[in-house]
């Protein structure tokens, strides 16, 4: 499924440049992925589209707020991840919005303890669907491969 989300940020510069699910399905199809991984990634994306299309947040958080994350989120986000997304927010690349979307997306997989190298890419394809502004820095830190990580960076 990560493979199928990369490839969508590399082939798509913008998320609305992207074809309906059916034909996106076609494309990815004809481009060598398995029918189960489009399904999973076309299945992940539509929750984030309908996660971004409500309000994730029922107050905006004040100025100095901290997100405390539940255990569930802690176990499966891991402290590097946690770090890593309040890093993003402090330096301004995310905001509460985005973190909990990012947050949400995380939760959404069946396993229990998400990689760096996942995160990472949950964080690109947010901002992607956001249309997020990306320094070329962030882009490269959000698609370079962790030792640790099995997912392949494609090129």
């Amino acid at each position: 499924m990560f493979d199928v989300l990369v490839y969508l940020f590399e082939n798509y510069i913008h998320a609305e440049a992207c074809p309906e699910p059916d034909q996106l399905a076609r494309r990815l199809s004809a481009a060598g992925f398995e029918d189960e991984e489009i399904s999973e990634a076309l299945e992940w994306l539509s929750g984030l589209d309908d996660v971004a299309g409500t309000s994730v947040l029922p107050v905006a958080p004040s100025i100095g707020a901290i997100r405390i994350y539940v255990a569930e989120e802690q176990v499966k986000l891991g402290t590097e991840g946690i770090g890593f997304i309040t890093f993003l927010e402090s330096a301004g690349v995310l905001d509460a919005r985005s973190r909990e979307l990012i947050v949400d997306r995380v939760m959404a997989l069946p396993e229990a303890a998400v990689s760096m190298g996942r995160i990472k890419v949950i964080v690109l394809m947010v901002m992607w669907r956001e249309a997020r502004p990306m320094d070329s820095l962030l882009v490269d830190e959000l698609l370079t491969e962790d030792d640790e990580d099995e997912r392949p960076v494609l090129q």
